[in-house]
Parts: structure tokens; sequence; C-alpha cells
């Protein structure tokens, strides 16, 4: 997506959330009776998610309890209200038939945010973050937007805690092992200017990508001359991609990640759905980079 298109729909959202937020806004907050308060009767009680990372973090700070329907990709946590309602393409008539009063989505499709306007439903955009600093950011709006303000606070406050543990145990390296991360089977990747890229960073990998807008698509040939210390495969449910598959390709069995044993099957809808499992993310890869000498054996 552009960048200028993305800015776009961040400001769009920044200024529904804004919006919302005043609304809730009260001087005297009604508690719950789990111990939350709620900022005032304005709070939604019946909200839809279209997207499934903003599923995740509506549940994650509380708010599942409000939430009546998702979409048909949502599906974390379980038990979540799943429908056939589409946030690729989304349908007006479809979504007013379950009566929200809040619609969380992740752009603004197809004018999606004038049609529910126009029935008084407020539509609150929350694009696919570029760091951690956004996924902290959204689910304090979030919060803020569905009146569990403290729960988000707390959910940020223990991620960055969890993370900083993360940081703390791992091995010191005098170089970053390399990595590559593959999309799908005809070699897109990731570069260390993405959202996953820098959780890698911080764990002390680096792409073995460059360029093509944080995505770029690598030949065969590039992958075996930049030799990967190690393989995280995002393809395994999709497409049934394994190490061993990986193994048979003409050629791989020779790369150090392959000969080593360091390709890895990750979850790729926790790979992909930047939100409060990237925590789990991290611990994972984290546990697998701590696994890997930091210093090749003597011959």
């Amino acid at each position: 997506m552009p960048l200028d298109n993305n800015r776009r729909l961040l400001a769009a959202g920044i200024t529904i959330f804004a919006l919302l937020t005043a609304a809730c806004g009260s001087d005297n907050p009604t508690p719950t009776g789990d111990g939350t308060s709620e900022t005032s009767a304005d709070v939604p009680r019946a909200i839809i998610s279209l997207s499934p990372t903003n599923t995740e973090m509506l549940f994650a700070v509380g708010a599942g309890d409000q939430v009546i329907a998702v979409d048909d990709q949502s599906d974390y946590p379980a038990g979540v209200p799943v429908t056939e309602l589409s946030g690729y393409n989304p349908n007006v008539e479809a979504i007013l038939g379950y009566e929200p009063d809040l619609v969380v989505v992740n752009a603004d499709t197809a004018d999606l945010v004038a049609g529910l306007e126009q029935a008084g439903v407020e539509t609150l955009i929350l694009p696919a973050a570029e760091n951690l600093d956004d996924t902290y950011a959204q689910l304090e709006q979030l919060g803020a937007a569905t009146g569990h303000v403290g729960e988000a606070a707390e959910l940020v406050a223990q991620m960055k805690t969890d993370i900083d543990e993360i940081l703390a145990g791992l091995p010191e390296r005098e170089t970053p092992l390399t990595y590559y991360h593959e999309l799908d089977d005809s070699f897109y990747t990731v570069t260390d200017d993405t959202y996953i890229g820098e959780i890698y960073s911080m764990l002390g990998l680096t792409s073995i990508a460059t360029g093509g807008n944080g995505y770029p698509q690598l030949s065969a040939e590039y992958i075996l001359e930049k030799n990967p210390d190690v393989i995280f495969l995002a393809d395994g449910q999709c497409c049934g991609v394994t190490p061993e598959v990986v193994a048979e390709r003409a050629g791989w069995n020779e790369l150090t990640a392959v000969r080593d044993g360091h390709v890895y099957v990750v979850d790729e809808d926790i790979a992909s759905r930047w939100g409060p499992r990237v925590v789990d993310l991290m611990r994972e890869t984290a546990r697998i980079v701590g696994g890997i000498p930091t210093a090749a054996p003597t011959p």
C-alpha cells in the first residue's frame, strides 16, 4: 500500500478515535464488576471487528464481551463470534444487520466508513502496524474506544516487560545471524525494514534480502549465494512447505541453515497478525536463536 495512503488511513483512524474518546469521556468513571472502569454510558456495547489482528487486540484488552461479530478470517481466540462477513469486501448492509454501534477495520474499503456513517455507526480504522510502537498505540486506542483504558495499559506494560526479558536472555554474538523468511514458495520474503524484520533484528538476526518495498521476491540462485544461517517458513500451513521440502530443492541441501538443521516452520497467523501475540513470536524465535551456537565449531 502506498505510504501516502497508509498515512491517510492512519489519520482517519486517529480522528475517529479522538471522537470516540471524547464521546466516552467523563469525570466520574463508572466501576464495572470486574474491577475495571468504564468512561461513560456511551461505551460501545455491540462491536464488529473486520480483521483478525483487530479481533485479537479487542479480546486482549478485555472488550471480548462487547464483540458481537467478527470477519470470516478471525479465528483467535477460540470461541470468537465468526460470521461470513468479509474484511476484504465489506458489505454495509450485511454489517448493519448485526446492529453494531462500533465497527473496527484496517482500511476504508469500498467507502465503508461513509456507508456506516449514514446509518449512524462509528468506525475505527486501525491500519496494519508498521512497528511495535504502532501495536502498543493501537492497543491503547482500542482500550480507550471500548472503555478498557486500564486493561490496555496493563497489557502494553506487560508486553514490554516480557519483551525486555526475552531480549535479556539472548546470547551475545559478534555478528548477527542471517535469515531468509519465506512468505511463499515463489520466494517472496521480508527485509529488515518491515514489522517482522524489526522483530528479527531485535533478536540478533539480519535478513539476506534488501529492497522490494520491504517484501521482495528473491531467486533461488540469490538465496543459495547468500547462504542464510536460519530459514523461517511462513508457508507451512498454507502451502505445506516443510524443512524436508526445502532440503529437496535443487542445491538447498548445501545451505548452512539446511545442513545444520536450522529450518523452522513458523505459525503464519502469529507472524502476520501484529497484535499482542507478537510476544509469542519473539519468545519462540528467541528460543531458536538461543539454540544456535554463537561461534562456528572448530574443524
